[in-house]
């Protein structure tokens, strides 16, 4: 397996360009199942969940080309659909789940593994397939499979009131309503930006759907979607990462196709720990306000809250501020596992539960660590860019499914990295 090699001590001065948002694109791809005319991602990221989910698409009977080294994708599902979405494709990643509701609202019927994807928790279905029965499907799990159909073959419109605010359920759900017979109604609809993206694209392909970015979402289904060309939305996690990285570092960087909007609560903890966020015609510009950073605590939430994907990579700037934080992670369990690798470099974290206190100290020292999870393997590559001597970071498969050219990008701006070949 690779790793990734970093040399700490560079300040950071440049620009680093944002890809297009991961889990955007992937929650965009599968939407070309509801139309049998070409749909086009322009601004796609580079990612091995990209070809994943290229792969799955594939399986299904969709036409899918990659252009302009990856960040244009062109797909069409003009012929016939193959409704059952196989196990050895599926379970390399959770976002896979999200052909269920399109093949339902298209063809009345589907056949869906159940997923696979970073091992941070339970992240049931129970969600998606309530409210698709809702709608009138009819859906049992066997021999690992959810064996889902429409009654009557067509779903039909329904008012879905979600326990809480889950974003793949929504997305799901969403996808499902735009051809179903009738409104749907989702309650306790997640916020996310990628919602709205995909609401956005949904509406360019002739969909009817009001309220996306809210916590209520109406669709008006109708009788066929059309084709659409769509630029998908800057990826806010990459965003907040390469943000992260000056501040830990110093120096300035600029990101490219940065908005605050994206991530106006992970904004405000930069600047109450003293790094100045600051809009520019191309992006954002960060840098740290003055020596040390102060401490701060995070409570991840739901959008519009802090990011579950950022608490990582936040995690990691903590460990060397003045003072004590608290971190409290509400989304998923399990989400501490980078904490005990963080500590191999010199931190000072206590984990209880979903909640991990973060000591500062004044300095991290590199190490050996390994990779636990996607968000996980970015946060000890940041802190070994601030750590004394040199870090290897092991298991960087995870990498790869989120973020692209990360070595590139960071060396770019000065950073002392360098992608290893495994053994």
């Amino acid at each position: 397996m690779d790793s990734i090699v970093v040399r700490g001590g560079s300040a950071l001065n440049g620009q680093i360009p944002i890809a297009g948002a991961k889990n955007a694109c992937l929650t965009l791809m599968p939407a070309t199942l509801l139309s049998d005319e070409p749909l086009t991602l322009t601004n796609a990221p580079r990612l091995s969940d990209i070809r994943t989910m290229t792969q799955l698409l594939q399986s299904l009977g969709a036409e899918v080309t990659s252009m302009q080294d990856g960040q244009v994708i062109a797909m069409s599902c003009h012929g016939g659909v193959n409704t059952r979405a196989e196990y050895d494709i599926v379970r390399k990643m959770r976002a896979s789940n999200l052909v269920l509701g399109p093949l339902l609202a298209r063809e009345g019927h589907a056949e869906v593994s159940l997923p696979g994807g970073c091992a941070i928790g339970a992240r049931p279905m129970d969600i998606h397939t309530d409210g698709l029965a809702q709608m009138g499907a009819e859906i049992e799990l066997r021999d690992g499979y959810l064996h889902a159909r429409a009654a009557g073959g067509t779903l039909k419109g329904a008012v879905i009131d979600f326990p809480f605010a889950s974003v793949g359920a929504t997305e799901n759900i969403l996808m499902a309503a735009t051809l179903a017979k009738g409104t749907t109604v989702i309650n306790n609809a997640a916020r996310e930006p990628e919602i709205v993206d995909l609401a956005t694209c949904l509406r360019a392909m002739g969909a009817q759907i009001d309220g996306d970015g809210t916590s209520r979402i109406e669709v008006q289904g109708v009788e066929r979607l059309h084709g659409a060309t769509h630029r998908v939305v800057t990826d806010r996690i990459e965003l907040g990462t390469y943000m992260l990285a000056p501040a830990m570092c110093g120096g300035e960087v600029e990101c490219l196709g940065g908005r605050i909007d994206l991530l106006a609560a992970f904004c405000e903890k930069l600047d109450a720990a003293g790094i100045s966020v600051e809009e520019t015609d191309k992006g954002l510009k960060v840098a740290r306000k003055n020596g040390r950073i102060s401490a701060v605590d995070v409570t991840t939430e739901p959008f519009p809250g802090f990011p579950t994907d950022l608490q990582a990579q936040m995690m990691a700037l903590l460990c060397t501020a003045e003072g004590t934080s608290v971190l409290e992670e509400k989304i998923f369990e399990n989400r501490f596992m980078h904490a005990p690798e963080l500590e191999r470099m010199g931190a000072d974290i206590d984990v209880h539960g979903g909640t991990a206190t973060v000591r500062g100290v004044d300095k991290l020292k590199g190490a050996p660590v390994m990779a636990t999870d996607l968000r996980a393997s970015v946060s000890l590559i940041l802190a070994g860019l601030a750590a004394e001597g040199e870090t290897r970071v092991a298991r960087v498969y995870h990498l790869d499914r989120g973020y692209e050219q990360v070595v590139r990008k960071l060396s770019g701006v000065g950073a002392q990295i360098e992608r290893v070949e495994g053994e």
